[in-house]
C-alpha cells in the first residue's frame, strides 16, 4: 500500500477516551472527524467533539460498535474515506479491515493479513520463531486431539499454561499445575475458546512464574521501513488485565533490551509490517531471558507512555502511514527522555472484588498539571454495557522515582464522585515496597496484598477536617443580617456557626464544631478536641491552623441525598467522609426506609445470567443465588442471609435496573 492515498474525513469506530485521543489527532493535522455512536451514547464528549457524528444503532456493542455494516453505513452517508477502529471493538478484526479496503476506503492501521496472522496465537508464535524470536517451549501443532494434547503436556511437565489460539485478555487461559488436573483444563480452555472467540483451537506452553511482561512498540510504513519507539513495562495486572504501564521497562540489561528491540524489528519487517504495533514478551528476570507473547496489530491503551519519553505522536503517524507517507525520521533519530507513568481509572470499587460501578459522575476534578485522556466529564452517565475505563492519567519525569512521586501527588488530587473509582488501589500499587524495588511480576498482587485490599479509611484528623469543611460550605456569609444583629441577637441559626453537629456515616455520636468566627473547636467523639484558627474555604481547598499547625488539604462537597459527601485530601490519598446534618438525620429517621436484609437486589445494571435456585430451598449466608452480568465481568450475587427462597423476580436473560429486587429471602430467624 503506498502511493497518494490522501483522505480528509476520517470516522473512528470507537468510543470514550480513545475516540477523543483520536478526534485530537485528526484536528492537528486539518482533518474532520467523524463520530459513530450507540444510542446510550448519544451524549459523550466524544460525540459532542466530533464534526460529524452518527447513531449506529441500541447500546449492545454487537449491534452498534461491532457492527460492519452499519459503521460502514456511516462512512458512505458522511463521505469519510478513513477508518480508525481505536483498541477494542473491530481493531483487531481481520475481516473489518478487509471490508474497509473492499468498500474502497483507508484502513488506519496494518493489513488485514498480518491482522488475521498475528490473531491467531498459534500462527503469531511460529512466525515469530521462523524470525528468530526466542518462544517458549510448548506445542502450537495442528493436531487438537485429546490424547496429542494430554501426550505433549506430559513431555512438557508441570507448570504449563493450556491457552486460546484466538484469545486475548485472559479468556481461553488456564494453569495447570498437576497432571491430574490436566484433561479438565484442556476442556475447559477449549470449551471457553470456541464459546468467546469462535475458535476452539488451543495450545500449550511452558509456565514461567514471577516474570515480567515487557512490550515494544514498533512503527512501520507502507515502503518498507520499520523501527521501534523504545520499551515498556505492564506487570502490575489483574486477571491478565493491565494496571499500570510504564517507560522505559526498567532494570533490564541494556543487551537483553537491545535483543527485544531487535527481535520486534525483525518480527515486523517479516510479515511487512505498517502503522503502530507491539511485540509483547514475557521476561524471566531469574533466567535473564525474554520469550514471544504475542504481537498486538493495533495502537495500545498505553501508547501516552511511549509518546512521553519519545516526543513522537503515535496516532498522528497512524494517520501519515494511512494516507501513504513514509516515515519522517530513522531509528538514529528516536531518543527517549525521563519516565513516564500511566494509571488507568477505572469505574469498579476493589475493596469489593474489582464491582464495577454505574450511576452519573456527580464530580469530576482531575489534576491540571498532568495529561489526562479522558472519556468523561462532569455529568456523564457510566453504564454497564462497556468496558469500565473512564480515563488514563499520564505523568511524565526525569527519572522513574520522581515519575512514582508525581503521580503519587496527582492521585492525591484526583475527586471523583457519584461512581467509585480504583484510585485509592492504584496508589497502593504505586506506593508499595514491591513495586518501587523491581520485585512486582504479573501474578504478584496476591503476594502484595496477601491478605486483600482494604480502602483507606479517614483518620480523626481528616473527618475533623471534613466536618468542618460542610460546616462553613453551609455556613452564611459574614454580611447576612444575622451576623448584624449585635447584642439583640439572642442565637444563630440552626446548624450554623456557633455550635453544629455533624454524624458520620451510622455513628451514634456526631463530630461537633463549636464556636464562631476566626477560631474554632472541632470535638471528635472518639479522639481529642482539635482547636482550629483562620480557616478558609475556597473553591477547592481548605486550608488553616490546627492545634497550632498549618493545614492544607483539596476539598469537595456534594450533596447525595440527605447526606453530604466531602472529599478531602489525607496522608493515604483523597478519601471521602459522608457526614448528615442535624435536619438531614431526622428526615432519614422519619422517611422509615427499611433495610431489605431479606432481599436480594441487583447492585448495578445488567444481564441476568444464571439462577441458581427455585422457590422453596434453602440457603445459606454467602451463598452464590444470581450470576449478573455487567461490564463484560460476570457478578456473583451472594444470599444476604440464611433461610427459604420466599420469592424469584427475576430469569436468565432478563436486563434488570440497578437495585432492582431479584429475590425474596425469608430468614431462619426473624427475632
Amino acid at each position: 500500500m503506498a502511493g497518494d492515498l490522501s483522505f480528509a474525513r476520517v470516522l473512528i469506530a470507537n468510543r470514550g477516551e480513545i475516540a477523543r485521543r483520536i478526534q485530537r489527532a485528526c484536528r492537528k493535522l486539518g482533518l474532520e472527524s467523524v463520530a459513530v455512536f450507540s444510542e446510550v451514547d448519544r451524549d459523550a464528549p466524544f460525540v459532542a467533539e466530533a464534526d460529524h457524528a452518527v447513531c449506529i444503532g441500541p447500546a449492545a456493542a454487537a449491534e452498534s460498535y461491532l457492527n460492519i455494516d452499519a459503521i460502514l453505513g456511516a462512512a458512505r452517508g458522511t463521505g469519510a474515506a478513513a477508518i480508525h477502529p481505536g483498541y477494542g471493538f473491530l481493531s483487531e478484526n481481520a475481516e473489518f479491515a478487509t471490508r474497509v479496503e473492499e468498500a474502497g476506503l483507508a484502513f488506519i492501521g496494518p493489513s488485514p493479513q498480518a491482522i488475521a496472522r498475528m490473531g491467531s496465537k498459534i500462527d503469531a508464535k511460529a512466525a515469530a520463531q521462523a524470525a528468530g524470536v526466542p518462544v517458549l517451549p510448548g506445542y502450537s501443532g495442528a493436531d487438537q486431539s485429546d490424547d496429542r494434547l494430554f501426550m505433549e503436556a506430559q513431555t512438557l511437565g508441570v507448570p504449563f499454561m493450556v491457552k486460546a489460539s484466538a484469545g486475548g485478555g485472559g479468556r481461553g487461559m488456564r494453569l495447570v499445575t498437576s497432571m491430574r488436573a490436566a484433561g479438565e483444563a484442556i476442556a475447559s480452555a477449549r470449551a471457553e475458546a470456541k464459546s468467546v472467540f469462535g475458535d476452539p483451537a488451543i495450545f500449550l506452553e511452558r509456565y514461567a512464574p514471577r516474570v515480567r511482561h515487557i512490550e515494544v512498540q514498533v512503527l512501520g510504513d507502507a515502503y518498507g521501513n520499520v523501527l521501534h519507539l523504545g520499551d515498556r513495562d505492564c506487570s502490575l495486572q489483574r486477571n491478565h488485565q493491565k494496571l499500570i504501564e510504564e517507560a522505559p521497562a526498567p532494570g533490564i540489561p541494556d543487551a537483553l533490551r537491545s535483543a527485544m528491540h531487535g527481535a520486534a524489528v525483525q518480527l515486523a519487517r517479516a510479515i511487512c509490517y505498517r502503522s503502530a504495533g507491539t511485540v509483547e514478551y514475557l521476561y524471566d528476570p531469574a533466567r535473564a531471558e525474554f520469550y514471544f507473547l504475542e504481537m498486538n496489530t493495533r495502537l495500545q491503551v498505553e501508547h501516552p507512555v511511549t509518546e512521553a519519553i519519545t516526543g513522537i505522536d503515535l496516532v498522528e503517524w497512524q494517520l501519515r502511514i494511512a494516507r501513504g507517507e513514509a516515515l519522517g525520521f530513522a531509528q538514529e533519530d528516536v531518543t527517549l527522555g525521563g519516565h513516564a507513568i500511566e494509571v488507568r481509572v477505572a469505574a469498579e470499587n476493589p475493596a469489593e472484588n474489582f464491582r464495577p460501578e454505574t450511576g452519573t459522575i456527580t464530580l469530576w476534578a482531575p489534576p491540571r498539571t498532568v495529561r489526562l485522556d479522558s472519556g468523561v466529564e462532569e455529568g456523564s452517565v457510566v453504564g454497564h454495557f462497556y468496558d469500565s475505563m473512564l480515563a488514563k492519567l499520564i505523568v511524565h519525569a526525569p527519572g522513574r522515582a520522581e515519575a512514582i512521586r508525581r503521580t503519587v501527588k496527582a492521585l492525591d488530587s484526583f475527586a471523583v464522585g457519584g461512581v467509585r473509582v480504583n484510585l485509592a488501589y492504584q496508589r497502593a500499587l504505586l506506593t508499595h515496597s514491591d513495586f518501587a524495588s523491581l520485585n512486582h511480576h504479573t501474578g504478584g498482587l496476591a503476594e502484595m496484598f496477601p491478605c486483600g485490599w482494604t480502602a483507606p479509611v479517614p483518620d480523626g484528623e481528616s473527618r475533623a477536617l471534613a466536618a468542618l469543611c460542610l460546616h462553613l460550605h453551609l455556613s452564611p456569609m459574614p454580611n447576612t443580617p444575622w451576623h448584624s444583629l449585635g447584642a439583640w441577637r439572642l442565637t444563630e441559626a440552626a446548624g450554623q456557626p456557633g455550635a453544629a453537629c455533624y454524624w458520620s456515616d451510622d455513628a451514634d455520636a456526631p463530630i461537633r464544631v463549636v464556636g464562631r468566627g476566626a477560631r474554632v473547636k472541632v470535638i471528635l467523639p472518639d479522639g481529642p478536641d482539635l482547636g482550629v484558627e483562620g480557616a478558609r474555604l475556597s473553591a477547592e481547598s481548605l486550608t488553616g491552623w490546627m492545634n497550632e499547625a498549618p493545614f492544607a488539604r483539596r476539598v469537595h462537597v456534594l450533596r447525595h441525598g440527605e447526606r453530604w459527601q466531602v472529599h478531602v485530601s489525607a496522608p493515604d490519598g483523597m478519601v471521602i467522609v459522608s457526614l448528615c446534618t442535624l435536619k438531614g438525620r431526622h428526615l432519614q429517621r422519619a422517611s422509615g426506609a427499611a433495610s431489605g436484609a431479606d432481599t436480594l437486589t441487583a447492585p448495578m445494571p445488567g444481564a441476568v445470567v444464571e439462577v441458581r435456585v427455585a422457590p422453596g430451598e434453602q440457603v445459606s449466608k454467602g451463598e452464590t443465588l444470581v450470576v449478573l452480568e455487567a461490564m463484560k465481568l460476570l457478578q456473583s450475587l451472594s444470599a444476604p442471609v440464611a433461610g427459604l427462597v420466599a420469592e424469584i423476580y427475576c430469569a436468565p436473560g432478563d436486563t434488570v435496573a440497578g437495585g432492582a429486587p431479584l429475590m425474596r429471602l425469608d430468614p431462619e430467624d426473624r427475632t
